[in-house]
């Protein structure tokens, strides 16, 4: 099992730089940019709330889950 962040795609959507909405959230840009390239082993649900509020958009919007396939294997993402 994988979850794909999709915050890059909704940062582009929103025409949002990773820096601006650090400043947004109140939280440093390495912290984003290790959330937007799939390395978070976790979020908070505050830091969640606080993205989706800036964002205009729902945890679906950012989150989705990519089950692994019959052998084991993670689908590779979409992107």
């Amino acid at each position: 099992m994988a979850i794909d962040i999709r915050l890059d795609h909704v940062l582009l959507d929103r025409r949002m730089t990773l820096t601006e909405l650090a400043d947004r959230v109140g939280i440093t840009v390495a912290n984003l940019s290790i959330l937007k390239t799939g390395k978070a082993r976790a979020i908070r649900l505050s830091t969640l709330d606080a993205i989706c509020r800036e964002l205009d958009c729902q945890p679906g919007d950012l989150l989705t889950h990519v089950p692994d396939d019959a052998s084991g294997h993670t689908r590779p993402t979409r992107r």
